[in-house]
Parts: C-alpha cells; structure tokens; sequence
C-alpha cells in the first residue's frame, strides 16, 4: 500500500474510533443499551453474553469489561435501576449487587494475570452528579497502594462503627463489617443516616476487604458532594492501570 494512503487511512480509522467513542460518552444510556439490547438477549438466546463477560439473569446482573483501563470491569443490573439514588437498591427484595460485584473480582487478578489480595481490589460507586451514565454500575478493580495502605489501620477497628478518614485530602468516613449483605448492603449502611432520593444522590461508596482475605470483613468507605471537603467520586481510589498488581 501507498504509505501516503496508509496514513491516511489509519487517521480515518482514528477518527472514527474517537467518534465513536465520544458519542457513546455524551449518551448517558449507553451501559443501558449494551445491557438491554445486546448482553441480555444474548443470553436469553444464545446461553452466550454477548458484549459483556457474564450475564446472570437469576442473580439480575451482567459483568461488562470497561474500555478505560486493562482491569476495569462494571457490575451492571439487569433491571432499568438509575444508580445510588434508585429506591429500588433499598427494597427488601433488591439483588446483593455489592455480593456479586464482590464475587466478579476474579475478572480482574485474571486480567492482572495475578492473583490479588482482597485488600488490592475496589468496588466502588460514584454519586449522581459524577458519573456519566444513568444506568446503576459498579466500578470493579484494582486499589491504589496509598490507599491500601490508608485503609489498613482499620483492619482490626470496631465492627459497624464509622470512623473519619483523610484519602486523597478528601473527607471519607470508614466502617468496617462482617459481611455485604441484609443490615451490612453498603447501599442500606449508607442510607441509614441520609435518608431519602435528594440525600443519596450525593453520596459516593468505596468497598475493600479489610486485609488480604475476608476473615477481617470489608470496609465500606463513604464521602459525599454535600459535605466540607467531601468527594462525590469514590473511582479515583482505583488504579484503572493496577499498578499495585506489578508492583506488590
């Protein structure tokens, strides 16, 4: 091929791409459409995922490899669920989405190519003014190791108590718990003490294991937009590049 037409043809295939990719940014129903459209009636059809990783329609998620990073998967419901704010994520019968989003991190030491530590893997959800999509997903990868290491002193803390916590010069709160679900849901810990769609709205949840197994529990770790130095995005205690995973 001409090299002059090569060129060409590779920036006519970068534009398109970052076309693409732009769009499906400025869509907030992007996640949505993936889920409903393509991954589900995969399943349904084919017993085959299609677009995403897993897809479980008893348990009402689907596992979706995110494009930023090499790690980053999303939890994603079945269900049209907005996201922290949703009442539906407090209902009696609401799936255990952080179970399951806790169950799904094998996806990323696979990618990792290593096996991590359940202190080097994050959950996380970001509050509705810092996310990009209106489909409820649940960021799934690895931690960062100043944040590893800013979480290990509650490792053996007082169980279902907050305590304050600084990380990234933010104000989080932390609390640790023996298990994810009824009482312990992240969603339900959080809405316990800012009750109603408005409060919600604003808050953003991290969730770790407390050491490198879970015989110490996990760590719900909470901060919100409507606090001083609060964050609305509890993302950015990720590392989308898993370093810790090279590194230890």
């Amino acid at each position: 091929m001409i090299p002059s037409l090569q060129k060409a043809l590779i920036c006519s295939l970068a534009l398109f791409v970052v076309g693409r990719a732009t769009l499906a940014a400025s869509n907030p129903d992007t996640l949505w459409n993936i889920i409903s459209e393509q991954c589900v009636p995969a399943q349904q059809t084919t017993a085959k995922p299609g677009e995403c990783t897993n897809v479980n329609l008893t348990k009402r998620y689907a596992i979706y490899k995110d494009a930023a990073g090499n790690t980053q998967f999303l939890l994603i419901p079945t269900d049209r669920v907005t996201g922290i704010e949703s009442p539906l994520i407090l209902k009696a019968d609401a799936p255990d989405y952080w179970v399951d989003a806790w169950d799904s991190r094998h996806y990323v030491s696979e990618r990792a190519q290593v096996q991590l530590p359940g202190n080097q893997v994050g959950l996380a959800i970001n509050s509705k003014f810092r996310r990009s999509q209106s489909q409820l997903h649940i960021h799934i990868d690895c931690m960062r190791a100043d944040i590893v290491a800013a979480l290990a002193p509650f490792r053996d803390e007082a169980l279902n108590r907050w305590r304050p916590v600084t990380l990234d010069g933010l104000r989080y709160r932390v609390m640790r718990v023996d298990n994810l679900s009824g009482g312990n849901n992240p969603f339900r810990v959080v809405a316990r003490g800012h009750p109603g769609t408005d409060q919600m709205a604003e808050q953003t949840i991290l969730v770790t294991s407390a050491g490198p197994t879970t015989r110490n529990g996990w760590l719900i770790v909470n901060s919100a937009l409507n606090i001083e130095d609060g964050s609305g995005t509890a993302e950015p205690l990720l590392d989308h590049q898993c370093v810790i995973a090279k590194h230890g």
